[in-house]
């Protein structure tokens, strides 16, 4: 999976300093709900925030169909480096102070609306620990309107709930939420995956697959 060359150039210094992420490559049914038509943005930072009992963080907004809890993301903007998204997004989502452990994964997605030899979005993984602060939103527009928590293995009982959402479509978001769940199952597979495995994966080159 060849990402553009301005990522690929900060894919390998994050690698650097904070191990080899997987790289997957997601085929989308459906591309057209935001944020994949959103111009605002190369891509997200997913925030896999783990909090000092162990468990990892998670919430929802009020837009979300009733039961929708996911991990945190937010948007990185066209002349902005991923990490410094990342750190703006936790100030601004979270306050909390945290420590960057891991760059988990990449997963560039495509869809029946990628123009070809193109990618419709990337997610970019880290996984921090939590060391201070307290969980307060910053921006009011993120429309946060809960957190929660849950174990590693709960993140493949959110990937569940995510694709099996009702196909309605929604200003919103600008098209249907089953297409949306689908997208964002795929991060919480993916995250899940690489932290089952993250003692084994030191020693072995990390894994590059398609969904």
């Amino acid at each position: 999976m060849k990402l553009p060359d301005a990522i690929e150039v900060q894919v390998a210094e994050l690698s650097a300093r904070y191990g080899q992420p997987a790289r997957v490559l997601a085929h989308l049914p459906d591309g057209v709900f935001d944020p994949l038509t959103k111009r605002d943005r190369i891509g997200e930072a997913c925030m896999v925030i783990r909090r000092r009992n162990g468990r990892i963080l998670t919430f929802r907004k009020d837009v979300y169909p009733q039961g929708v809890m996911r991990l945190l993301t937010g948007g990185i903007q066209p002349d902005e480096r991923i990490e410094d998204g990342l750190l703006r997004e936790v100030a601004e989502e979270t306050s909390l102070d945290v420590e960057v452990r891991r760059f988990l994964a990449v997963i560039a997605y495509d869809s029946p609306q990628t123009p070809p030899n193109t990618y419709a979005f990337f997610t970019f993984a880290f996984l921090l620990d939590e060391i201070g602060g307290e969980l307060v939103v910053q921006d009011p527009d993120e429309r946060v309107e809960a957190f929660d928590e849950v174990t590693v293995a709960q993140l493949y009982d959110l990937a569940d709930f995510l694709e099996g959402l009702e196909d309605q479509v929604d200003r919103e978001i600008g098209g249907s939420w089953r297409a949306w769940g689908i997208f964002r199952a795929v991060i919480h597979r993916t995250v899940a995956d690489e932290m089952m495995r993250e003692a084994q994966r030191d020693h072995v080159a990390p894994p590059e697959y398609e969904i």
